[in-house]
């Protein structure tokens, strides 16, 4: 274990080493500038009032929707809690409400609670 370098933040393992500039993880090719490990590597997910979103937040819906393969609607207000980001993609979300499992939400429709 090398106890001088961080741990590789997309993994979490210890055994990092420096390439020039970069710090490289072995285990999962990640390379990484040091002083940035809590920068990631997908865009910035924000709300429909700009606030940055992040995995586990509870978020609400602003108007009625419908939802596809459910003859339920989800109605403005509703709480969607411990989203998921989509990796890569900056406009939607994933999560559960309490009446439909499996959603994936655009940003735009959310602001966070």
């Amino acid at each position: 274990m090398n106890d001088t370098l961080p741990d590789c933040p997309r993994c979490g393992q210890g055994d990092t080493y420096p390439d020039g500039t970069l710090l490289v993880c072995p285990h999962c090719a990640h390379e990484w500038a040091p002083g940035s490990e809590n920068e990631s590597d997908g865009p910035e997910v924000r709300d429909s009032n700009g606030n940055p979103l992040a995995a586990g937040d509870t978020v609400v819906v602003i108007k009625d929707l419908k939802v596809k393969g459910s003859s339920i609607p989800l109605k403005q207000g509703t709480v969607i809690r411990n989203i998921r980001l989509v990796d890569g993609d900056a406009e939607h979300i994933e999560g559960h409400s309490d009446r439909i499992k499996g959603l994936v939400l655009k940003t735009c429709f959310l602001r966070k609670a």
